[in-house]
């Protein structure tokens, strides 16, 4: 699976991680960078790419 970042720390990055299909829920980071929770809001039915954006609306930290 090729997950595709949009907005906060990881904006613009491209990570690639296991075969699996990511169908939702919640992507964590931490590290130097800082804290973000990142949402799956589009998934291509053919590639299985996925394009994630940060939440800015849900407290950070929690």
């Amino acid at each position: 699976m090729i997950v595709h970042f949009v907005g906060g720390p990881l904006a613009g990055r491209v990570l690639e991680t296991t075969d699996d299909p990511w169908f939702g829920g919640w992507f964590t980071i931490k590290g130097a960078a800082g804290k973000a929770l990142y949402v799956p809001v589009h998934r291509d039915p053919v590639t299985g790419a996925v394009m994630a954006e940060v939440n800015e609306n849900r407290p950070v930290g929690r």
